[in-house]
Order: structure tokens, then C-alpha cells, then sequence
């Protein structure tokens, strides 16, 4: 192209100096021929003149026809120069000629003497010349972008079969409004005539708006217009080609015939878009009415006028529906109309009869179209009232979608259109179809949580306290609340505990699922066999810990990985070891208590307490839990520092420290787990703050309007982790219903204190448990004075049960034996476990308790072999008393 271009200047420029050339040298030979020419008729005619002159002239005659023709003219001819003093020519002979009188030049020297002059002047010319030939190609080449002529009539061949062949019409108008050019196909699409080009657009027989586009100049894309009968698309670019005059170009498209294709197209699209919506918005929980309701939201109204869902009843239940399991449906969500203004409300049970779409649909699992459904009869058998009412409200074409996962069918989705949006077609069976099973499996999703959940929570409430056993020391409410999204290990428990005391416990297991819930009642299994052996807080928590460590050294696989659900978690379960101020470290991202080379640990928090009627003491140790609040009989609000141990499970070599609290009658005791406090928008600093007022607000109130206050204020309405709460009002043991003796180291003082005790008992109106409460106080009280040390005291509580206690100064335990019939000892401890409904031994850090209960009623057991009744007839010697 270059090359071309090049060639295309430099011919022009060469061109032009040739003729320049030419034209110089014709200057200069034109006027030296002329010259020439005159010279000689000059010559000619002087030479004529002057040999007439001289054949006229007197005497030449005379000389030429005498005998020496020169001796006549010689004196005259001689005589003027011997007048001027010139030398004398010699050899000179005049004869018949003239020749001395005439001088003539030669032919060019006129020109020759002008030639400079010429030349200049040509040279200018030139220079003029090559300058203009400089020009002119330069234009040239700008006009045609360094084509050559040919080049530029194959473009314009070209350009001209492409601008009248393509489907598209072209129009080019000037700066003044003049059509300047119209393709073909804009001629056919506006109908112009052949001399439309050069005429004013607002000449044009157009449509009035697409005539105030064209003339306007305004920019403009795919406008739809009308031109004629039809529509045309038309776009509007302003141009101005390489400099030019201003001006627009116009297209046209014909958009009568793509008219239906977009249209099909437009609804593709769409209907994807419905169907990528639906992926993200359907089944974004795991209930599963809310997903029933999210699918008819995703339909109305993109897809459908009015949508509803029912689902089979064993699916609400978390089962999977069995073949022929019936056409019982519930409808769970109905939208595009008012819920009271619907045939059958959301929660309603609707039976679907023989033969109708809903039947058929359910019956064959594939999708059922009526598209008119007043000319349907079948449809009418549902219910004839109310389908009359559904024609009423204008709706026309049905499609009813069994909702299947798995192949199994789990209820039905009907879409509804009304007469102004048209009935459903054939094509929107598969659109239908394809919709319904994405959400059927988001349902069948959530029945299976459902059918997990439920498990899970029976399994948990199962090992939960089903009754809180009978004691008068303390009012106690109590709340289990399981996470919205999976049950968790929380648990809390009311332990009954010798002498009128009663132990608190609150827990969590980390992690959310059956696994956390077994674990849970295994633990609470544990606490109460540990309370059964009446150890102090510290001590109970140790042997917890152990326990924790064992279930995780045995379940943790030998590849370190964690195993089932263990230390799982939904969002915001913080694990059990929360973070704030006196719940010492944090825990890791999974809520698992953090533990350098151990994985996946099983981890639990717990609070044990024991609180003791008699003086209002309550003794408190905690590994890695919440401390609790204490309201105090005046309404004032607290969170007494408990010192926090590391959680459960981490084997740490940390001992557990216990606190002791003295609350007046009337305090309330809270214990929780962390589900309480933390939460999504809050941490564990501002969950205590918002527990403060809840417990401020509700001080005066009962424990279970506690309770009931506390969590109407501190819960989501879908929590994140699950919330064990229990509140317990403090009672104290009237002190005439309590009773104690010094007892010194000597055996006349059974006898003392023996009948001190009687005088007790017949004050209290327990006068029926004198002879086997004086056989029980005297075993204990002599094995007391034999075997321990001092200090020894006797205390009587009454309370449900008579309570005996006998307290020395050592650590040793007596032990149950059975003595043979020839054995003269050893059946003291076998009658007080005869005699006593129950009886034990508790340490405390200066001696032991042995203490006994037995019931107001004086009830025995029943006689059997070797009753106490035959061990006294048989008894000989009864030393004690």
C-alpha cells in the first residue's frame, strides 16, 4: 500500500518537471530559428540594394565594359582613405561587387544576448511548476489515502456492492438536513423514491418521529420506531470524515421479523436468571416450611401469578413418605394472594381426590398442565365451591409440580396465571418441572435435618432432667433452649445431697449434634455418680476432667482427626470457653478449647455448686464455664468472681479452686451456659451487661418469671448455640428444726447424748422414729468415740427426712460387712443401713460425716432374711447401748 502510494506521488511530480523541461527548451530553440531566418532576408535584401545601387552608380558601366574594369574606380576608392590616413589596401581589385560595404552578423546573436534573461525566467517557471506538481500530488494522495486509481475503483466497487448488499439500511445526511445516500435497504425499509438523495429529510414522506430523529441529528441507539408497518430499529451517529463537512449516518434494522426471536430469547434469559435466583434464595435454612415458602416467593410473579406448596404430612415430621402413603397434604405457603382470601389456608390439610391434576401429578410424579381450567371437570372434582371462587378472582391455567427428590414424592407446587397474563404452554412444563426439583431437594434436605434434629433433641431431652427431685433448699427454675441450627451438649441438672443440700450443675460440650448429646449424658451420668460419693466442687471437677481426657484419648483417631461432630459448630457457638473478663483463655476457631498437639478433643465446660440450707452456704468451682449472677434479696445485681479453671478434657495440671458465698434467704442464684450471652451482634462483655439489666428489671419476680424475662431479652429469634438456664431462690432451714451435740471421748456420754436426742425428737412430733434413730445415733456415735477422734459432734436436721450426722475428727470409713451367726461384732453398720433409708460417708478437710435419713413416716423395710428384726432377736450383747 506504501509502495502504491508512493508511486501515485512520484509519477504526478516527474511528470510535471518533464514538462517543464519540454517547455524551457522549446523557449529557447522557438525564437533562434525565427532569428535565423531574418538574418538571411536581411542579408539578401542589403546585398540586392547595394548591387543596385552600384550597377546604377555613374561609371561603373563605363568600368565594366572597358578593358581593365578596375583602372576607373581604383583613384576613387583610394582616395577616401588616403583622406583618413589609412594604409593602403593592397590586393584590392574592384570588380563587379559590392562585398566591402556590407557586414553581417550571425543568426543567434540577438537571442544569445537575451538568454539569461530567458533563462531566468524559465527557471522560475520551473520552479513554479514543480512546486504546483508538489501540491497537487500531495492533495492527491491525501484525498486518496495513497491508492492508485485502480485501487480506488476496485474500493469503490467494493465498498458500493457491500453498502447495497448487507441487511442493514445506510443513510448519510449532510450538515444542511440533505439525504446525500440511501442503500438499498433503507430505500425498502422507508419506502423512498429514487430521487429521495439531495432532498431535505423533512421532504421525506417518514413517520413524524423517526422524520424528527433523522432531522434532529441527535445520537441515538436501537430506538424502535415505526416505518410503515413495521418497526425498525434505528441508530444515529453524528460524523465528520477526516475533516469534512458535519454530518450523521444513520442504520436501520428491521426488527418486525426478530420481533418473535427476541422475544423467545428475552424469556430464555429470563427464565435462567429465575432459575439461578432460585438456586441462592431457596433453601437457604433448614426448616422446612420456610423453604416451601421461598419457593413460592422465587415463582410469584416471575414465573406465576399466584403459587402454593403442600407437602405430605410425614415429611413435617422429618419421615420419608412411603409409597401409597395417602393424598394427605398440608399446604405450607401460598403467595399472589391474601392467606384469608385463599380455598385453603397456609396449615390447612387438603386431600387431593381421584382424578384431579393434583391426584395425577402426585400419583404419576410428572408435572400436569390444564390450561383452561374453566373447560376442566377433573379439576372441579377437588372441591366445586371452592374452585368457583378460584374462577371468580380470574385465575385460568394451572400447572400443578409433584415435588420429588430422590423419587420420591414429597408433596406437590401448583402455579396459577390469571387471564391477563396469559395461560401456561407446553413449554413451560419443563421451566416448571426444572424449578420444583431444585427446591424439592432444598425440602428434602431439610426433612432429613428435620428427621435429624428431632432425634437429636429427643435423645438430648432424654438425658436431661425429666423432674427436679423434692428438697426445700432451694425454688429452682429452670430453661433448655436447643440451637436453631442442631442440638448442642448443654445441660443442667438439680442433684439432692445429704444433709438438706442440694448441688447445681450447669455444662457444655463443645460441638452440636448426636455426638455432642451423648457425650452430654454421659457426663451428667458422671456428675451424679461423683455427687453420689458427696465430693466437695474441686474434687468432682477433677474427676470430670479425667473423664473428659479418657473419652478423648479413646475416640480420637489415631491420625489426630477429629471424629463424628466433634468440635463442630454452626456460627455463633463460641465454644464453650468464652472470652471476657474472669473466664481466663480463649478457645479456637471451632469453639474447641485450644490445645497444642491434641485434635479433635471432645472439650466441656461445667459449674458445679452446692449450696447447704443450714447456713446458706454455697460452695462454687467452675473448669472453663461462665460464673454465675447473684441477685440479692434487696434486687442488687452481681457476678461474685469465681475462679475459672481450664475446661474440661485439656488435662492440665492447674488445680480447680473453690469459692464460698453466704446468700440470705430470698437471693436468687443464676447459673447458665454462654448460648445466653454471646451472639451474632454481641460478645460475652455486653452479653453480661444486657444479663445485668434483664436480672435487675425481673429482681422481684419469681424464678420462673425470671427465667421467662431473661430470655425474651437475651435471645435471638433463631440462636445460634443452645442455652441451659437455671434460677434458684434461696431458702434457709429454720434453726429450731436443727440440732447439735458436743460429744467428749467418753462412752457414759452415748447415754447423754442418746437421750438428748430422744427430748429433740419429741419436740419435733417425731417421737415415732425415737427406738430406731436411738439404735442408729448409738452405733454411730460409739464407733465414733472407739474408732475417731476428736473433735466428734452429733447433728439432727429435720427436714423431709430425719438427717443424722455424727462427725469425727478422721478420714477413715467404715465398710459394710455381713458378720456370721457365730460372729459377736460387726452388725452395727447392718442395722443402720436396716433401719435408715439411706446412709453414707462425706470427708471434709478435718475429719468425715457418717450421716443416715430416714423417712418422717417411720416406714421400715420390708422383713426379709436376715432383717434387723431377726439380728436383734439373735443379738446377745449390744454394748453401744
Amino acid at each position: 500500500m506504501h509502495g502504491a502510494a508512493g508511486r501515485v506521488g512520484v509519477l504526478p511530480l516527474a511528470l510535471a518537471v518533464l514538462i517543464a523541461v519540454l517547455l524551457v527548451i522549446a523557449a529557447v530553440v522557438a525564437p533562434v530559428r525565427p532569428a535565423e531566418g531574418a538574418s538571411r532576408q536581411e542579408v539578401r535584401q542589403r546585398s540586392l540594394a547595394g548591387a543596385a545601387a552600384f550597377a546604377t552608380a555613374p561609371g561603373t558601366l563605363a568600368a565594366m565594359t572597358s578593358r581593365d574594369p578596375t583602372a576607373l574606380p581604383r583613384p576613387r576608392a583610394q582616395a577616401p582613405r588616403q583622406a583618413s590616413g589609412a594604409a593602403p589596401a593592397a590586393g584590392i581589385v574592384p570588380v563587379g561587387s559590392v562585398p566591402a560595404g556590407i557586414r553581417v552578423q550571425r543568426p543567434g546573436e540577438p537571442v544569445v544576448d537575451q538568454l539569461p534573461m530567458v533563462l531566468g525566467a524559465l527557471a522560475g517557471g520551473l520552479l513554479v511548476a514543480a512546486g504546483g506538481a508538489v501540491w497537487v500530488s500531495r492533495r492527491q494522495r491525501r484525498q486518496t489515502h495513497g491508492l492508485y486509481p485502480a485501487d480506488l475503483r476496485r474500493m469503490y466497487e467494493h465498498h458500493d456492492a457491500v453498502l447495497h448488499a448487507v441487511r442493514e439500511g445506510v443513510l448519510i445526511i449532510g450538515s444542511d438536513g440533505r439525504l446525500l445516500l440511501a442503500n438499498d435497504e433503507a430505500r425498502r425499509l422507508l419506502g423512498l423514491p429514487p430521487d429521495a438523495e439531495r432532498r431535505p429529510v423533512a421532504d421525506l414522506a417518514l413517520e413524524p418521529r423517526l422524520k424528527a430523529l433523522l432531522a434532529s441529528g441527535r445520537e441515538a441507539t436501537d430506538e424502535v420506531l415505526l416505518a410503515g408497518d413495521g418497526l425498525i430499529g434505528v441508530s444515529v451517529r453524528p460524523t465528520a470524515p477526516h475533516g469534512g463537512p458535519a454530518g450523521t449516518v444513520v442504520t436501520l434494522r428491521d426488527t418486525t421479523e426478530l420481533r418473535a426471536l427476541a422475544g423467545r430469547a428475552g424469556l430464555a434469559q429470563e427464565r435462567l436468571k429465575l432459575i439461578y435466583d432460585a438456586g441462592l434464595r431457596i433453601g437457604t435454612t433448614l426448616e422446612v416450611g420456610r423453604t416451601a415458602e421461598e419457593l413460592a416467593e422465587v415463582a410469584v410473579p416471575r414465573f406465576a401469578d399466584v403459587a402454593t406448596v403442600e407437602l405430605l404430612e410425614p415429611v413435617l415430621r422429618g419421615d420419608e413418605p412411603a409409597a401409597g402413603a395417602g393424598t394427605d397434604l398440608r399446604r405450607m405457603a401460598v403467595r399472589g394472594v391474601r392467606d384469608e382470601s385463599a380455598v385453603y389456608r397456609v396449615g390447612q390439610v387438603l386431600r387431593a381426590v381421584s382424578g384431579t391434576p393434583m391426584a395425577t401429578a402426585l400419583a404419576s410424579g410428572r408435572p400436569v398442565l390444564v390450561d383452561d381450567l374453566r373447560r376442566s371437570d377433573e379439576w372441579r372434582r377437588q372441591d366445586a365451591e371452592g374452585t368457583q371462587r378460584v374462577l371468580d378472582a380470574g385465575i385460568r391455567s394451572l400447572i400443578a409440580v409433584p415435588l420429588q427428590a430422590r423419587g420420591v414424592v414429597l408433596g406437590l407446587a401448583g402455579f396459577w396465571r390469571s387471564r391477563t397474563s396469559g395461560g401456561f404452554g407446553e413449554g413451560d412444563l419443563a421451566f416448571a418441572e426444572e424449578l420444583t426439583a431444585r427446591a424439592a431437594v432444598a425440602i428434602d434436605n431439610a426433612r432429613r435435618y428435620t428427621r435429624e434434629h428431632t432425634t437429636a433433641v429427643t435423645l438430648q431431652r432424654s438425658l436431661l432432667p425429666q423432674a427436679l427431685p423434692e428438697q426445700s433448699a432451694l425454688e429452682v427454675a429452670h430453661r433448655y433452649l436447643p440451637a436453631h441450627a442442631g442440638v448442642g451438649g448443654d445441660w443442667f441438672d438439680v442433684i439432692s445431697l445429704p444433709g438438706a443440700r442440694v448441688a447445681l450443675v450447669v455444662g457444655d460440650v463443645v460441638g452440636h449434634g448426636l455426638h455432642a448429646a451423648a457425650t452430654m449424658g454421659r457426663l451428667r451420668t458422671a456428675v451424679h455418680n461423683f455427687s453420689a460419693l458427696d465430693l466437695p466442687p474441686d474434687e468432682l471437677l477433677n474427676h470430670l476432667d479425667e473423664l473428659v481426657t479418657h473419652i478423648d484419648t479413646d475416640e480420637v483417631p489415631a491420625t489426630g482427626s477429629g471424629a463424628g461432630e466433634t468440635g463442630g459448630g454452626e456460627a455463633g457457638n463460641e465454644g464453650p470457653w468464652p472470652g471476657g473478663p474472669g473466664t481466663g483463655t480463649g478457645s479456637d476457631s471451632r469453639g474447641a478449647p485450644a490445645h497444642p498437639g491434641r485434635t479433635g478433643i471432645t472439650g466441656a465446660t461445667c459449674l458445679y455448686a452446692i449450696y447447704d440450707p443450714v447456713g446458706g452456704r454455697a460452695t462454687l468451682a467452675r473448669a472453663g464455664h461462665p460464673g454465675p449472677a447473684v441477685i440479692a434479696p434487696d434486687g442488687t445485681v452481681s457476678f461474685p468472681e469465681v475462679p475459672v479453671s481450664p475446661p474440661l478434657g485439656l488435662g492440665g495440671s492447674e488445680p480447680v479452686e473453690v469459692t464460698e458465698l453466704t446468700l440470705g434467704e430470698g437471693s436468687r442464684l443464676v447459673l447458665y451456659t454462654d448460648g445466653l450471652l454471646e451472639g451474632r451482634d454481641r460478645d460475652i462483655g455486653t452479653g453480661l451487661e444486657v444479663l445485668r439489666t434483664a436480672l435487675a428489671t425481673a429482681a422481684d419476680r419469681a424464678p420462673e418469671q425470671i427465667c421467662t424475662a431473661v430470655l425474651d431479652t437475651m435471645l435471638p429469634e433463631h440462636p445460634g448455640d443452645d442455652v441451659a438456664l437455671l434460677v434458684a431462690r434461696t431458702q434457709l432451714l429454720d434453726p429450731g428444726r436443727v440440732a447439735e451435740w458436743e460429744v467428749p471421748s467418753d462412752p457414759a456420754a452415748v447415754g447423754r447424748i442418746r437421750s438428748a436426742c430422744l427430748g429433740t425428737l419429741e419436740s419435733w412430733g417425731l417421737a415415732a422414729l425415737s427406738f430406731t434413730t436411738e439404735l442408729i445415733l448409738s452405733e454411730l456415735i460409739t464407733n465414733a468415740i472407739r474408732y475417731g477422734a476428736q473433735p466428734i459432734r452429733v447433728r439432727l436436721l429435720y427436714d423431709r427426712a430425719l438427717i443424722c450426722e455424727v462427725f469425727d475428727g478422721t478420714s477413715a470409713s467404715p465398710h459394710l460387712r455381713r458378720a456370721a451367726t457365730t460372729d459377736e461384732g460387726g452388725r452395727g453398720l447392718f442395722l443402720v443401713a436396716q433401719f435408715a433409708q439411706r446412709w453414707g460417708t462425706r470427708y471434709t478437710p478435718d475429719g468425715k460425716i457418717i450421716w443416715t435419713e430416714q423417712p418422717l413416716d417411720g416406714g421400715r423395710p420390708e422383713p426379709g432374711p436376715d432383717s434387723a428384726d431377726d439380728i436383734l432377736d439373735q443379738w446377745d450383747d449390744v454394748p453401744a447401748l
